[in-house]
């Protein structure tokens, strides 16, 4: 189905659902958006490479790109909103607002990814752990109606939770909720965007198993540090991925010692401004 008939469905699915005459897809210049409160929420995609092979791609990870959305509708709390797009737990935001947004934004991802199928590989999306604790049951199931209206398959998609240590209290029902994407066919991905903020870390990945580990890539200054413990704790988590069964993507690489490190500590996928720096120097010289 053509994206713009796509788009008009997906306006008439959220009319019904909502009971209101508001319809947030918008497509413009080929590029869908949403509108959630005064923000309007597109997409970049960041490519998956292979680490030792930078030039064979594996897939993309789903970035959000926010604008203000310049409207006469007059809203209540739009502080409330932007709150949401925060990693910051004591936020005064309920579920319920927490799930919609999740749910606009990844329609808006799917949307707008139907022109990077031909490249093949998985599409990785962030979910916000708050959903999958605020979700009861069936997690995945409203997501799947739109992979399949998409005409796409849960199995080239990545559900990814972002786990820090306020999440270690709720383990179990992360845990359950992940497994209930697993369940209806999804992949599933661990993101930590520090080596240091995920207690019990190790003991989630054994349970969950998890098919792809994130991990933030230590800074050029980090790896100079001499005294830093983060080389034993990176080369440690990667083995124990390894021994899982999944695989581990060192993400957030920018400079040469970054890349110098995902070779040595074999995370097997790389993400990162410096590796398109690389394919665009090198399609330059053809």
């Amino acid at each position: 189905m053509p994206v713009e008939q796509l788009v008009y469905y997906f306006n008439d699915h959220f009319e019904r659902e909502h009971q209101s005459s508001f319809r947030p897809f918008i497509l413009e210049n080929g590029l869908v958006s949403g509108v959630f409160g005064p923000i309007q929420i597109s997409s970049t995609f960041s490519p998956l490479r292979q680490a030792n092979d930078y030039e064979i791609l594996r897939g993309h990870i789903a970035q959000l790109s926010v604008s203000p959305y310049e409207t006469d509708v007059h809203h209540d709390h739009p502080e409330k909103i932007g709150n949401l797009l925060t990693d910051a737990i004591t936020q005064p935001a309920d579920f319920q607002s927490i799930i919609n947004l999740d749910r606009l934004c990844r329609t808006v991802h799917m949307l707008n990814y139907l022109t990077y199928i031909h490249n093949g590989g998985v599409l990785i999306l962030d979910v916000d752990p708050r959903h999958i604790l605020g979700v009861e049951q069936n997690h995945g199931a409203y997501f799947e109606e739109i992979i399949l209206k998409c005409g796409l398959a849960p199995k080239n998609i990545v559900i990814s939770a972002t786990v820090n240590n306020f999440y270690t209290l709720y383990h179990a029902q992360l845990l359950n909720g992940l497994n209930n994407y697993r369940n209806r066919g999804y992949q599933i991905a661990i993101n930590i965007g520090s080596l240091y903020t995920a207690k019990g870390l190790r003991e989630l990945l054994d349970k969950l198993s998890p098919d792809y580990l994130r991990i933030t890539s230590p800074s050029p200054e980090m790896i100079q540090d001499p005294t830093s413990i983060w080389l034993s704790s990176l080369t440690g988590l990667i083995e124990l991925q390894h021994l899982i069964g999944g695989k581990t993507i060192l993400q957030h690489v920018s400079k040469k010692e970054q890349a110098t490190l995902s070779l040595a500590c074999g995370p097997g996928l790389v993400q990162g401004d410096y590796y398109e720096r690389l394919v665009t120097d090198h399609l330059r010289c053809l």
